[in-house]
């Protein structure tokens, strides 16, 4: 079975590439996608990038080629969102994260304060230490509006599974007896800004991944159509397992007909 849709919603890893590993499915179906002219977004978790490194990662890796409109991360929602809720006056932020994230809230127009701040934003962050988790913990009690990027657990790692971002996300949240505001999968912050950027209804597109957890959960929780490939994380007999199903599932996104 397949459906039109105006608009296709996309994860990266295990959707589009598996690690450093292509996925030749992957890349005839973005080209089928841009052949036709239709609407894609890649709705990613990743903060520690910014959108030009994911095209130039996508382009020099796997010979995928798209521009960094294509391109909509958690870090950039995130500062999406700060933007859509600060009162006036309220510009400054206080960021454990990498360059993706810090650039995207540059790029808002706030600036980065280590003292008072506004908004403690809490993303990954390979070089976090106990003083960084320590002037978030201090700003959050102190009355700072509490951000995580994304509740993500662990990150596969050629090494096995590291911490993710949910993981500090949620230490700052045991220290300071507060709960985060969540931006990314499989949260609905993310989706609703992806949705709004593209400028479609809820109708019009499609959730396309492999994680069960994340993609496919964001696109039930939404309340957009979702299709589960099977070229990552989640299997079949895990899914079928679950009350609520994907709209649709493929083995690989060869098997995806655009209509």
């Amino acid at each position: 079975m397949t459906k039109h849709y105006d608009g296709y919603f996309i994860d990266l890893d295990g959707t589009i590439y598996a690690g450093k590993r292509r996925i030749p499915a992957a890349k005839r179906f973005i080209e089928r996608l841009q052949n036709t002219n239709t609407n894609f977004m890649f709705v990613t978790n990743n903060t520690t990038k910014l959108p030009a490194d994911v095209v130039r990662n996508l382009g020099d890796n796997h010979d995928i080629h798209v521009t960094e409109d294509n391109v909509y991360t958690a870090g950039l929602a995130s500062a999406d969102y700060v933007a859509q809720i600060a009162q006036s006056g309220q510009d400054s932020v206080y960021i454990v994260g990498e360059i993706g994230l810090i650039q995207a809230f540059l790029d808002r127009g706030f600036h980065l304060t280590e003292h008072d701040p506004d908004f403690v934003v809490v993303g990954l962050d390979s070089d976090v230490t106990y003083h960084k988790l320590s002037l978030a913990i201090l700003a959050i009690r102190a009355g700072a509006t509490f951000i995580g990027t994304n509740p993500d657990s662990n990150i596969p790692n050629e090494l096995g599974m590291l911490p993710g971002a949910g993981s500090l996300v949620e230490m700052v949240a045991y220290a300071t007896q507060q709960r985060p505001v969540y931006i990314g999968k499989p949260r609905s912050i993310i989706m609703a800004n992806a949705l709004q950027r593209s400028g479609l209804r809820k109708d019009q597109v499609v959730m396309v991944g492999d994680n069960y957890r994340t993609d496919i959960t964001a696109g039930l929780d939404f309340g957009i159509d979702t299709l589960l490939v099977y070229t990552g994380l989640s299997t079949r007999a895990q899914v079928a397992r679950e009350d609520r199903q994907p709209t649709f599932e493929c083995d690989s996104l060869d098997d995806w007909e655009l209509v």
